[in-house]
């Protein structure tokens, strides 16, 4: 009994030692990763200066065109990440106030994602492998349930999101393959699709009356002199309960209600999601409202 004991003590050690050794390894290894994504370039990266920066999900991602910002003078780049919540939204800007960014102004996607104030695992597993470099992501992430888990247990957080930060990650960087995601300045343009999905129910989606994420948002801009512009943006004429908009403009007066500026089917790729020729109209828009000084 007591050889058997002493058999499966060394197999733990072994393992332990095996998991603590890969954590190492992966972790260096995405911390060299830079031209991948939006998220591991803002960890990466030194102190940059920006008229204007876009936050949101992919219905900012898809929606603000980067370089008609530029066009007129603003340095722009649009850091939507398509399935991101607020969540995320709020860490990557923290991850910029850290890295000791100059912003301007931010323009804030949030309409949809105002009704949840949960991560998106998704989304929110890309700042795992970072999370024992930088405080701000581990005090980010230490409400969550799984937080101990993901900190304590080596290894453990690039085992359950193999998909997103697991070994293909890992070779990719390691084998310098990059992504369209830092492409067009960050904007990510779409096409009409003959079976794009035209139809869209949000009958049952209320915006939480105080949504952590945003608040945090709200605060961190108050904090570092950066002017909030936060619009809620377009979807298709097809949309059954169009209501929800009005109820975030009454549970949140300041946020710009826009999703009337661009309606036509033709200009939506899919019912949540403008095609590049919707977006330049929406960024037109935007542009003469908000900066046309």
């Amino acid at each position: 009994m007591t050889r058997f004991l002493i058999y499966i003590t060394k197999i733990i050690v072994v393992i332990t030692l095996i998991a603590v050794a890969l954590d190492g390894l992966y972790t260096a290894i995405f911390m060299q990763s830079k031209n991948r994504g939006k998220i591991e370039t803002v960890i990466n990266s030194k102190a940059q200066k920006y008229d204007v920066i876009v936050l949101g999900s992919s219905r900012a991602n898809n929606h603000f065109v980067s370089q008609m910002f530029e066009n007129v003078g603003l340095k722009t780049f649009n850091y939507g990440m398509s399935g991101g919540h607020l969540f995320e939204s709020s860490l990557l800007l923290k991850l910029m106030i850290e890295r000791k960014y100059k912003i301007k102004n931010i323009i804030l996607e949030a309409d949809l994602n105002l009704s949840n104030d949960q991560e998106s695992d998704g989304v929110s597993a890309k700042f795992l492998p970072y999370i024992h470099n930088s405080n701000v992501i581990k005090e980010h992430f230490s409400g969550q349930k799984n937080f101990n888990e993901l900190y304590y247990i080596p290894f453990y957080r690039y085992i359950k999101y193999d998909s997103k930060i697991g070994f293909r990650e890992i070779f990719k960087i390691e084998s310098k393959e990059k992504t369209n995601a830092l492409d067009n300045l960050g904007f990510y343009p779409l096409k009409k699709h003959k079976n794009g999905n035209m139809k869209n129910n949000i009958v049952n989606l209320n915006p939480l009356p105080h949504n952590k994420y945003y608040e945090e948002i709200k605060n961190i801009c108050k904090a570092n002199n950066i002017n909030l512009i936060t619009v809620m943006t377009p979807m298709c004429e097809n949309v059954v309960g169009m209501n929800y908009f009005d109820k975030v403009k009454k549970t949140y007066p300041e946020i710009h209600n826009y999703e009337h500026v661009v309606v036509e089917n033709k200009y939506f790729s899919s019912c949540g999601h403008m095609t590049d020729a919707g977006a330049r109209i929406f960024t037109t828009r935007v542009l003469k409202d908000f900066f046309n000084k």
